[in-house]
């Protein structure tokens, strides 16, 4: 059964006498308050709030009191009695009369606002600098294409769409992901499940290594005993076993091998490689938005929208050190059926 003590947000609830009737846990992280010691006290008296001047909050307010046609109050940075800033959101629910029954308030961590600003700005900041380069390519190439068609050879103008094409399927691999990122973090995203057969996907993603140029004899796909039936997002899973196998191939070394079996949940795949692995002071940070490890490049968005369309089909991921001690990816997907997964 759900309870407020499960709320993301600290969640207070003041009755019709202005006394606390609702504290929760994470009202009490972010005020230092203990739950037991607040309820049925004053709210004014055990939770002082004032603004940047100083005034008092509840005063101020007077939510008691107000006209009824005011029942939210917009989210506010405010001040506990020892400086702490918190954010607080109120709402008035009132009865037919106007008159007041409870006063909602959702309380903040400033903290965790500012940490959310900090991602923001990176996020536009790295999208910002993986746009320039193949945008600024494709100006150049095209603009010297206009200009100067009839004095390049077939070969200059063939090397240049190339690039053109290259440069701009970079730019749409960047737009995926950052609307991934974007359905990921607002729960939106929708998974169009089938039935998928694992093991073949695991073979597509090798042969799309192939076909880049990477030596077929660097890959391994082991298949352990049979698999149930697993109704996936197909295009979704394709996406995780190629984000992960580029993965092993950009960031390890020798073999990359693939892994399909079967688990308690459903299946379970292993994708390893034999590189120098991830520090151990590392392994807590791989799936958020833009860690790169040591060697530079790309987004840093890859294994964290991994992270998300694993678990928007109900699965886990984890990392760690693999047997021949490179790092080791290992997702679990539960089987069934399409009305019950």
């Amino acid at each position: 059964m759900f309870t407020p003590d499960e709320l993301p947000d600290g969640l207070v609830v003041v009755n019709d006498q202005g006394r606390v009737s609702l504290f929760n846990r994470e009202a009490g992280l972010i005020t230092g308050l203990k739950p037991k010691e607040v309820l049925g006290e004053p709210a004014a008296v055990v939770l002082p709030l004032y603004d940047a001047g100083g005034r008092d909050w509840w005063q101020c307010g007077n939510y008691h009191h107000v006209v009824p046609a005011r029942t939210r109050h917009p989210e506010r940075s405010l001040h506990l009695v020892d400086g702490t800033e918190v954010l607080v959101t109120g709402r008035c629910v009132r009865d037919d009369t106007g008159a007041t029954i409870r006063l909602v308030l959702t309380l903040r961590s400033v903290e965790e606002r500012q940490e959310h600003v900090r991602d923001q700005a990176e996020l536009v900041s790295t999208v910002a600098h993986e746009l320039r380069s193949p945008l600024t390519s494709v100006k150049g190439f095209t603009a010297t294409l206009l200009t100067k068609w009839d004095r390049l050879t077939e070969k200059q103008r063939i090397f240049m769409l190339r690039t053109i094409n290259a440069d701009a399927d970079r730019v749409t691999r960047l737009i995926t992901e950052l609307l991934d990122v974007s359905r990921i973090e607002s729960g939106r995203l929708e998974l169009r499940r089938q039935l998928v057969d694992l093991p073949a996907r695991a073979r597509s993603a090798i042969a799309g290594r192939v076909a880049s140029g990477d030596e077929e004899e660097r890959f391994r796909l082991e298949i352990r005993g049979p698999l149930p039936e697993m109704w996936l997002d197909l295009d979704k899973i394709d996406q995780v076993l190629s984000n992960l196998t580029e993965n092993g191939v950009r960031h390890g070394a020798g073999t990359v091998s693939i892994t399909v079996e079967p688990c308690e949940e459903g299946a379970a795949v292993s994708v390893r490689d034999e590189g120098e692995g991830i520090p151990a002071d590392e392994v807590s940070r791989v799936f958020r938005q833009f860690w790169r490890g040591e060697r530079r490049g790309g987004t840093g968005l890859g294994l964290f929208i991994v992270k998300g369309l694993v678990e928007a089909h109900g699965g886990t991921i984890s990392v760690g050190r693999a047997p021949t001690g490179g790092a080791e990816f290992r997702f679990t997907l539960p089987a069934g059926t399409p009305e019950f997964v």
